[in-house]
């Protein structure tokens, strides 16, 4: 099992526009992802953003990463990010992956 989390930095005065386009994604990604086990905006008390991902293997991360609705979401972030996001990789250890 894999694990990402993506860090977003968002333009200021964007927020609600940006969580409307990313919550969006993460119901398309729930709803036509088989291999994705959890794809959640967080948001911490000093309003920065991170998307937590789970995925059963790196077929199920690839296929994520080719998908339309992916592609799609892509033109609906324009002009509501302040940077490119930092993307970190992460191999599931113990349990959660049986």
């Amino acid at each position: 099992m894999l694990a990402v989390i993506a860090k977003l930095t968002v333009a200021e005065g964007k927020e609600e526009a940006f969580e409307e386009v990313m919550l969006g994604l993460a119901a398309q990604v729930r709803e036509n992802e088989p291999g994705n086990r959890l794809y959640e905006l967080c948001k911490d008390e000093d309003g920065n953003y991170l998307v937590m991902e789970l995925y059963e293997d790196a077929d199920a991360l690839a296929a994520h990463g080719q998908s339309e609705h992916f592609k799609a979401a892509g033109g609906g972030f324009k002009g509501l990010m302040a940077g490119p996001p930092e993307i970190q990789r992460l191999q599931v250890v113990g349990g959660a992956d049986k």
